[in-house]
């Protein structure tokens, strides 16, 4: 999958920051990618990241190992590891997570179950990321307007 949010059209020409897609995969697979390491990156690099599959398990191991073995040969320091949830919450189409409630309330909107369930699981990985806290929730609002939910 090679769609970006528009949220993020102001980065992924250049791809200078991490876009949603790759970040799922991380989370998927495992890896905690730093911007700088993304930084060290070449283009053609960070394309590949958007490029790659990463849905079944040996996708998921494939990706992990092409990236693990990229940034050590660019920094010559290996990735952190994450540890996996095998059941995400942006993989539940079945409830709504209590902080993406809040968050959408403070926009005055009301998320319901019904339209979770018709979100993709990247945008509700989208919403979940962009709703925690610490995070730049500037892109919350945009995301929800993105998605038919304001």
């Amino acid at each position: 999958m090679t769609d970006f949010f528009e949220f993020e059209t102001d980065f992924v020409d250049s791809l200078r920051c991490i876009p949603m897609q790759v970040r799922c995969k991380l989370d998927t697979c495992g890896i905690k990618l730093k911007l700088s390491d993304w930084n060290h990156m070449s283009q053609t690099e960070r394309e590949s990241l958007v490029e790659l599959p990463c849905a079944n398990p040996t996708e998921v191991q494939v990706y992990r190992e092409y990236l693990q073995q990229m940034i050590l040969q660019r920094t010559g320091t290996p990735v952190s590891e994450l540890p996996i949830d095998p059941h995400p919450e942006w993989m539940d189409s079945t409830a709504v997570p209590a902080n993406i409630k809040e968050k959408a309330e403070e926009l005055g909107a009301t998320l319901t179950s019904q339209q979770w369930t018709v979100l993709t699981p990247l945008q509700r990985f989208a919403l979940i990321k962009l709703s925690r806290s610490g995070h730049e929730n500037e892109n919350f609002p945009k995301a929800m307007q993105e998605f038919n939910l304001l």
